[in-house]
This record gives structure tokens, C-alpha cells and sequence, in this order.
């Protein structure tokens, strides 16, 4: 997958692509089904298949007060967007220069002047242009002026009939419940970053740990986790089960949010190693104890319930053949043509 961070001067063969624009922060699987509909149009069309997206988030140039929410920082977006099969990543920086382009200038500019689209698909809360002024019916006029057409999708329900959704995702988390967000998202949903040294404080309780920082991440319920960890070995990920803690450690009277995985069964150094974790399940809220013994009683229990868990997890070899669930991209929406 080629990247782009602007939309001037491009390639002549990177021009013409059918292109799925959005945020598609976490990418669940409402966004998997619109690069899916991206990507039927651009085979049946012989076009590249592309993804229009923007970086820093619109949320966090507008408001940059708000703690972070990010399902999915960048480098775990392109990721997913390119194991979906895209050719081309457009990665627009959100700055007050394009916050302020008018819908009609956008179209002009970029999506016409600049990338030269063939076809634009999107959903049907999309809204794009100074202060959210275009809407998909916006797009479609547009398009029929500059010549390209443009494909809005119709939401559907999916799990428990709940429309698929970054903010009930980010609800979800948030609530402790990681499975239910697994169900939306099509796949664990992960924090991934590269280990520090702690203070050892796990290692002589005997639970030795490898800590995570959270910077520009959505930071889920506090607790105990069920995890898999996937360690970033260069050519291959080799994943692990294992148990997390995301708290302050009440029990040794912490102040630091600190995110500390212990992986079952595994013997070596990962200081400075890229981690990948996967929350599988909440096994309880943080809690303080009366003393270390009890502390390492709860923990031994807590590593239990989690081997438990991970058994009769579904869980092929090494990760599945891709990041998502089994469930076809293309069933999470409607399809609509406009």
C-alpha cells in the first residue's frame, strides 16, 4: 500500500481511484463495509482502491482539551486499512487551512483538482466541508458537476441490533466490557506501543510484567484484563495469553496510570520490544488490598480465570488470516447507490 500525506503533484497513476473517504477511527466493520463497497467498484472499474482519510483526528484539532479517544492512532489504522486489500492510503492533514475549505472547494481541490476520483463512496452520516456544511446529498450534486459518481451506504444493525459505531465502541470499552466492543469492531480491539522499564515491583511478586504507555489512546475501564500479547518480532508476531492490569496499584498506594501485562508461560527480556495487546475480556474493576500476600493471592486467581478464558477462546495460530472477524465486511451495511 502506497501512503500519501498530501494531494498535490500526484503520480499520474495514482489518480482516477475509486476512494472510500472518512475518519475510520477503529475501522469496525460499518467502515470495513465501505472500503468493501470501495473496493467492488474499483475492480469492476480496473481502478486503484483508496482511502481518503485525516490526521490529527477533527476532534482533537477542535477540541484538543479532551482526553484522549482514539481507537485506533495511525500507525494501527494504516495497518488494518491496508490488510483490507487498499492500494492507496491519502492522509490529509486537518489544520485550520482545510478546516476552513468550504464543501465545494474541498471537491475542488482535492477530491477533483487534486487526487482526480473516479468514484467516492461513503456513509450516510458523512459530512465533510467548513463547519460539517457538505452532506452525502452535497457530494452526489457535486459529483455530477465535476463528473465523478458517488456510492452513500445505508447503516444497518448489527450485533443485538446495534448500528456499528466508533462511539458505542468507545462506550463500550470505556464500561468494561471489551467483548462487545470485539463484536462491532470485527476483531480484539488493541493498545499497542513499545515496553518500558517499570520498577520491577511484579517481577518480585512473581508476576513479572511488561509496562505500556497509553499516550494518544482512549483509556478503557480500569481493571484486570484477559489478554493475548503479540510480540513484534521483525518478520512475524508471535502472540501469548496472559493477564493485564490497567490501574494505579491502590494496593502499593500508586498514582500513575500504568498498563502492565504478564505474559503466561514466556521467559525473556522485552525491554524495547513493540507489543501488541488484545483486550479479550474484564475480569474485575482495580481494587485496593489489605497487603502483598492478598494482593498475590488475587493475582494467581485473577491468571486463572484467564487461562480459563483464553482456553475456549477462539483463537488460531499465531492471529487469524486477518486482523477481522469471520463476518463479511460487506454484511455490516445497506447498500445505496446515490
Amino acid at each position: 500500500m502506497r501512503v500519501f500525506r498530501h494531494y498535490t503533484d500526484l503520480p499520474e497513476n495514482v489518480r482516477g481511484a475509486v476512494v472510500a473517504i472518512g475518519n475510520f477511527d477503529g475501522i469496525h466493520r460499518g467502515h470495513q463495509a465501505i472500503i468493501a463497497a470501495a473496493a467492488e467498484r474499483a475492480r469492476a472499474a480496473k481502478a486503484p482502491l483508496a482511502v481518503l482519510t485525516f490526521e490529527p483526528h477533527p476532534r482533537s484539532f477542535f477540541r484538543p482539551d479532551l482526553p484522549p479517544f482514539r481507537l485506533t492512532p495511525f500507525r494501527i489504522k494504516a495497518r488494518l486499512v491496508e490488510a483490507l486489500g487498499v492500494d492507496l492510503l491519502f492522509v490529509l492533514t486537518f489544520d485550520e487551512a482545510l478546516s476552513r475549505l468550504s464543501a465545494e472547494r474541498f471537491v475542488a481541490e482535492v477530491l477533483v483538482a487534486g487526487l482526480g476520483i473516479r468514484h467516492a463512496v461513503i456513509g450516510d452520516n458523512f459530512a465533510f466541508g467548513h463547519k460539517r456544511g457538505g452532506t452525502p446529498e452535497t457530494l452526489r450534486a457535486l459529483g455530477e458537476r465535476h463528473g465523478f459518481a458517488v456510492t452513500c451506504l445505508t447503516r444497518v444493525k448489527g450485533p443485538g441490533e446495534e448500528i456499528y459505531s466508533s462511539t458505542r465502541i468507545r462506550d463500550y470499552l470505556q464500561a468494561g466490557n471489551p467483548t462487545r466492543a470485539a463484536l462491532l469492531l470485527g476483531r480484539y480491539w488493541e493498545i499497542e506501543a513499545r515496553v518500558q522499564a517499570g520498577d520491577k515491583r511484579g517481577r518480585k511478586l512473581g508476576f513479572p510484567t511488561a509496562n505500556l504507555p497509553l499516550d494518544g489512546y482512549l483509556v478503557p475501564a480500569r481493571g484486570v484484563y484477559a489478554v493475548r500479547a503479540g510480540i513484534d518480532r521483525g518478520t512475524a508476531i508471535h502472540w501469548h495469553g496472559g493477564v493485564a492490569n490497567l490501574g494505579v496499584r491502590p494496593t502499593v498506594d500508586g498514582t500513575t496510570l500504568l498498563f502492565e501485562v504478564n505474559l503466561f508461560d514466556f521467559a525473556g527480556d522485552l525491554y524495547g520490544h513493540h507489543l501488541r495487546v488484545a483486550l479479550v475480556d474484564h475480569l474485575r474493576p482495580e481494587m485496593k488490598f489489605d497487603g502483598l500476600d492478598a494482593l498475590k493471592r488475587q493475582i494467581a486467581e485473577d491468571s486463572r480465570r484467564a487461562r480459563v478464558i483464553l482456553a475456549s477462546e477462539h483463537w488460531e495460530r499465531g492471529w487469524p488470516a486477518t486482523p477481522f472477524g469471520p463476518a463479511a465486511a460487506g454484511e455490516a451495511f445497506g447498500g445505496g447507490q446515490h
